[in-house]
């Protein structure tokens, strides 16, 4: 009884080995998307914090039922969905240079151009016709170079 005990207790210490080595590799860059989302400032980005925070929670709750999918792409996913679903806290730009974009645009920004998510992947990661991806993306660049 003892042993399976053991092992069970080095497959959670294996698992949260992996998932620190990969948080400790990809938190950075999602924090940095994050923040383009919420339009923080970069060093005070509590929003922006907290989307990573339940998205790598996420991430590592569902980390052995991953089976090969990328945890990078996974925990993007998430974020990306709980920034869509809070969006009304995001409605008023903070100063980024994202601010002049509405939530979904913002999204649609950071996922196509910043992450080089494929237009289907991100019409399917957002529920939207890629018709519309592909609009919203064209109307954020022109507003975009507008602005700048």
């Amino acid at each position: 009884m003892r042993e399976s005990n053991h092992g069970h207790h080095d497959e959670n210490a294996a698992r949260t080995r992996e998932f620190h080595a990969f948080a400790a590799g990809a938190s950075g860059r999602l924090l940095h998307v994050a923040t383009l989302l919420t339009t923080e400032p970069a060093r005070r980005n509590p929003l922006a914090q907290d989307l990573l925070t339940a998205s790598l929670a996420h991430t590592y709750a569902h980390w052995d039922r991953l089976r090969g999918e990328d945890p990078y792409e996974v925990t993007r996913a998430c974020l990306a969905a709980r920034f869509a679903r809070t969006a009304w806290r995001h409605h008023r730009g903070r100063g980024g240079v994202l601010s002049a974009l509405t939530p979904q645009e913002r999204l649609v920004v950071v996922l196509r151009l910043y992450e080089a998510v494929p237009e289907e992947r991100t019409a399917a990661l957002l529920g939207l016709p890629e018709e519309r991806v592909r609009a919203v993306c064209a109307r954020s660049v022109s507003a975009l170079r507008a602005a700048s």
